[in-house]
């Protein structure tokens, strides 16, 4: 479901309602109405998706029940996850891998045809697959007890508010949440709930999508425009890309409140981060924690040499470039951030403490690397990326800045300045100028009108897809 369209502002209440008629004692009714949502939404998306979904959910399923009944369980774990992650690489790395073969052969000679998949990707196939692979690594771990009921982890997989975009949730979180009874309306939780709707709608339609009108026009005809405007859109995607995402997992998260669920947090203002490394503390943090977990740890981690532990971390962020597109920018994308890692680590930045004037260089020269570095993740290939970069250091171009009117300049940057002026009050100021959750009536509801009147008048609604759906 998408949380800034139509279908999502009418068709919620009505499914928030029903749920909240089924009383709490019937727990297990309620978890099979919430797995029939979460399926027939799925289903809106294209039918066969689901059989994708259903067969991810009972190879995991499967495994787990009978990873501590087997002789060789480290077998069969290796078995269930290749198999989970099969139509993953079909569906998503299929044509990628194809078309480098072919290019392999062009070069030394050889024209060859390879047959490639015409399918589109299944919606959020990346997000739950990984998070059924955790379950069934959880479990061979004995971190938890395998589930019982099919039914129960079936919603787990396919929990509708999260399984377009994440948060990658644990099981360990979830599964007790469905396996007991819930009570009724939590009204603190709606009321909180509500409230994180209603910004990452703001985040979505007044920032994301508006900023967007900038960056598409710019970035993919970048040739026809000075290095000023070109970094300018550079920015602009770096801010429209956090948006967008961290707009739709507060929606996500907030969806699954107002339900009487506590979903992961998946965002803690990342740009202002002091480090790269900072920066995967804040950014994507379900993504992040499922690395370092599943990856990362099991590689070595920390406690082994410094050669292999800088090994361990690039690798980490190889398989997370992979895991974001079957294209190579996003595996330099995260080589890159793999590569600034390692050097922060040899250097020692992570212990440096230079002050508030230190912290504030060392925000903005992280913002700048990942900036640089989120332009290889919009372009469709490194020499486009490059392209762009070579072009915002070409001094000799005229320094001037392409706005279609200064309306819409103004508009963007308003909307921009909204988005900085959030983050800088939750990030240095969180107990100040508490807007949404002043003790005053008031105040409360004058803010949730604002809100809404901005996101009414400010707000573009012609772009319905997160960019994140596209993972």
């Amino acid at each position: 479901m998408l949380y800034n369209s139509l279908r999502f502002i009418f068709l919620y209440p009505l499914l928030f309602l029903f749920y909240h008629t089924i009383p709490a004692r019937y727990n297990s009714i309620r978890n099979l109405y919430l797995l029939i949502v979460s399926y027939a939404l799925y289903i809106c998306w294209k039918p066969t998706y689901a059989l994708v979904l259903l067969f991810v959910t009972a190879v995991t399923y499967s495994t787990a029940r009978a990873c501590h009944h087997v002789r060789r369980p480290k077998l069969l774990l290796f078995s269930s996850v290749l198999l989970a992650i099969l139509p993953l690489l079909t569906f998503k790395y299929l044509n990628f891998i194809n078309d480098t073969l072919v290019d392999i052969f062009a070069f030394i000679g050889f024209q060859v045809h390879l047959p490639g998949l015409n399918w589109a990707i299944p919606v959020g196939i990346s997000f739950f697959t990984f998070q059924a692979v955790g379950y069934v690594c959880d479990v061979y771990k004995k971190r938890i007890e395998p589930e019982n009921n099919f039914l129960t982890y079936a919603l787990f997989v396919s929990f509708f508010p999260s399984i377009l975009s994440g948060p990658i949730n644990k099981a360990s979180l979830m599964l007790p949440q469905f396996n007991h009874p819930r009570p009724g309306l939590d009204y603190n939780k709606f009321v909180e709930g509500m409230k994180m709707v209603l910004w990452g709608m703001l985040m979505k339609t007044v920032v994301a999508d508006r900023v967007g009108i900038y960056v598409d026009t710019i970035m993919p005809n970048y040739l026809y425009y000075s290095g000023l405007t070109c970094f300018v859109a550079s920015l602009l995607y770096t801010l429209q890309i956090y948006a967008d995402f961290a707009g739709y997992s507060l929606m996500a998260i907030g969806v699954g409140k107002t339900l009487g669920f506590e979903l992961t947090e998946n965002f803690r203002r990342p740009y202002f981060a002091v480090s790269v490394t900072d920066f995967w503390h804040r950014w994507h943090i379900s993504l992040s924690t499922w690395l370092k977990d599943y990856i990362y740890i099991p590689l070595g981690g920390s406690r082994c040499s410094k050669v292999r532990n800088y090994w361990n971390i690039f690798v980490t962020f190889l398989v997370s470039g992979i895991w974001h597109g079957a294209n190579w920018t996003f595996i330099v994308w995260g080589c890159m951030h793999g590569v600034c890692q390692i050097i922060e680590k040899m250097l020692g930045q992570q212990k440096c403490r230079y002050g508030w004037l230190g912290k504030t260089v060392k925000i903005l020269i992280t913002f700048l690397i990942v900036n640089f570095a989120w332009i290889f993740f919009r372009m469709p290939t490194i020499g486009e990326a490059c392209g762009i970069i070579t072009s915002i250091f070409d001094f000799s171009q005229p320094f001037t800045l392409f706005y279609d009117d200064l309306q819409t300049l103004a508009l963007t940057f308003t909307s921009v300045a909204i988005l900085f002026a959030k983050d800088i009050r939750d990030e240095f100021f969180p107990s100040r100028i508490p807007l949404m959750n002043s003790k005053l009536l008031l105040v409360r509801w004058t803010t949730y009108v604002v809100l809404t009147l901005t996101i009414l008048l400010m707000g573009v609604f012609g772009a319905d897809q997160f960019i994140y759906a596209n993972f």
